[in-house]
């Protein structure tokens, strides 16, 4: 059996000039092969689509036959003119009919699921200075002693290319030398930026502690007792039967992880208020020695927390920002390649660091096709799925042609994309494979230039940008990705409610005023 054959991307390498041999006085130049991201729009596997196709129907059933009911109980109605139904009924049989469509509207609304709307989120700003530059970095590194040449040098050519920019955060203890990170170090970060974007958001909304009935924190690494989401409780003094849940090691894709869980729990408790914390301890993620694979998280992880309040009481969607459309999870856990991709480990010297080995473009890559393919039934519009489906009816005929299948325009199903800030080879990768134009883009570039990779916070400083920017009008689709260990990929689409003018609390409000 013919091996698959493997996605490759070629760079040309300037070595500079030979300084011996034949060739000295001449530039040199080297090819390197890295593995990229598979073409995943030119091959869709069906039993994601089937599973697309799942959701949709299973989401749609009660508002499919609720309103046929409705309608059939109404014709009836609709027969007795209001002559034989003032000589025919007395006070009594029109309490009756009153009362049956009461509950039957009740009955209607209590069965169809309830939407969940994000009534306002904010992103913490840490103070100006834990601002670190490429320069400050490289500086800082070389005098806390840590690293060697090779280390110094590979972060360095890292930060080049990276994509991030001289302005994002870092705790200035990392740099310390001879300092050992210390849980103490870690619950003070931990605290800085959750109570800060809490306090914003809380601050934005009106909303007291004791209004809210559910709390989600996630972190990854960090991960103590009692725990992150304890501690935001005690210090905003919560109400003592708060349902809360504390998730770690789920990387930066358990942002929208949250947001699922406090979906369902919404669900459970309607008209409840649901605070969902997304960050990353940065000071935890810092690598010390000398592995590649483990000095990677150094050059692109950087200082942020976002807090968003989510609601499911109807009377709420007024006040309300956005509505949650869609959500989907996909999971690549059960493939060993994918698992091993992205882990925390300890090196040869004892040191903790988070691993992030070649094969990750690749998983990450595969992940993201089976998460598209599952999201596509949702939000395509008809005729794009009227395509999709043509073609693959005649995918037999046109096997031996050359003719590239049909490829779904999801530009036509979002005015806005959030895809996770993780590096700028990354976001030029996923723009190609899903033919993004650079409006597309600009959320996500700016993020990691202005903040770096934020791990799960990161998709909602892309959004505070749209707003921050004055992008997002009534009846935008903003699509969110996030990729993170495990392998997982992960989307949610949320629809806008108004227009949202640029707010006050606000990460990037100094760059657009």
């Amino acid at each position: 059996m013919a091996n698959k054959q493997e996605q490759l991307s070629t760079q040309i390498v300037n070595r500079g000039i030979e300084d011996s041999g034949p060739y000295a006085g001449s530039l040199s130049f080297s090819v390197r092969v890295q593995r990229g991201l598979p073409d995943f729009l030119n091959s869709v596997n069906l039993k994601y689509v089937k599973l697309g196709y799942h959701y949709l129907i299973g989401h749609r059933f009660y508002f499919l036959t609720a309103p046929i009911l409705i309608l059939i109980f109404g014709a009836e109605i609709k027969k007795l003119t209001w002559e034989n139904y003032c000589l025919k009924c007395d006070l009594t049989n029109t309490l009756f009919i009153l009362g049956l469509l009461a509950l039957i509207l009740y009955i209607y609304l209590d069965l169809s699921p309830r939407s969940t709307y994000l009534v306002d989120f904010t992103c913490y700003r840490p103070p100006n200075e834990l601002k670190v530059s490429k320069e400050k970095f490289i500086e800082l590194a070389r005098k806390s002693g840590n690293f060697d040449n090779a280390a110094i040098e590979f972060q360095q050519r890292v930060l080049k290319n990276s994509g991030i920019g001289d302005e994002t955060y870092l705790p200035k203890s990392i740099f310390r030398p001879g300092h050992k990170i210390t849980l103490k170090d870690g619950r003070e970060e931990a605290a800085m930026v959750m109570f800060g974007a809490i306090d914003d958001l809380l601050a934005a909304t009106k909303i007291q502690p004791k209004d809210i009935r559910i709390l989600i924190v996630n972190c990854g690494i960090l991960n103590t007792t009692p725990s992150l989401s304890a501690m935001v409780i005690n210090h905003f003094k919560f109400r003592h039967n708060i349902h809360s849940f504390n998730l770690g090691g789920m990387g930066c894709a358990a942002g929208i992880i949250a947001i699922d869980l406090a979906r369902d729990l919404l669900s459970a408790y309607p008209g409840s208020y649901a605070l969902v914390v997304s960050t990353e301890v940065v000071s935890y993620t810092w690598y010390s020695g000398k592995e590649v694979d483990m000095l990677l998280p150094n050059c692109f992880f950087r200082m942020g927390a976002a807090a968003m309040l989510l609601s499911s009481c109807r009377l709420d969607r007024w006040r309300s920002k956005y509505e949650l459309k869609q959500l989907v999870r996909t999971h690549k856990g059960m493939d060993d390649r994918s698992f091993k991709s992205v882990h925390l480990k300890e090196d040869a010297e004892g040191k903790q660091g988070l691993s992030v080995n070649k094969d990750v473009a690749e998983v990450g890559g595969h992940a993201l096709k089976a998460n598209i393919t599952t999201l596509g039934p949702l939000v395509l519009p008809v005729s794009e799925q009227l395509h999709f489906f043509t073609a693959m009816l005649f995918k037999k005929k046109r096997k031996n042609t050359t003719t590239k299948p049909y490829i779904p325009n999801y530009k036509l199903a979002f005015e806005h994309v959030c895809i996770l800030a993780t590096s700028r080879q990354a976001l030029d990768e996923i723009q190609k494979n899903l033919e993004f134009t650079d409006e597309y883009m600009e959320a996500s570039r700016r993020t990691l230039e202005r903040f770096g990779n934020t791990s799960s916070s990161s998709v909602w400083y892309e959004l505070a940008y749209l707003e921050a920017n004055t992008k997002i009008k009534r009846g935008d689709r903003v699509w969110q990705i996030a990729f993170g260990s495990g392998f997982k990929c992960n989307s949610a689409v949320w629809k806008a409610l108004r227009n949202v003018e640029r707010p006050k609390r606000n990460p990037w409000v100094d760059t657009f005023m």
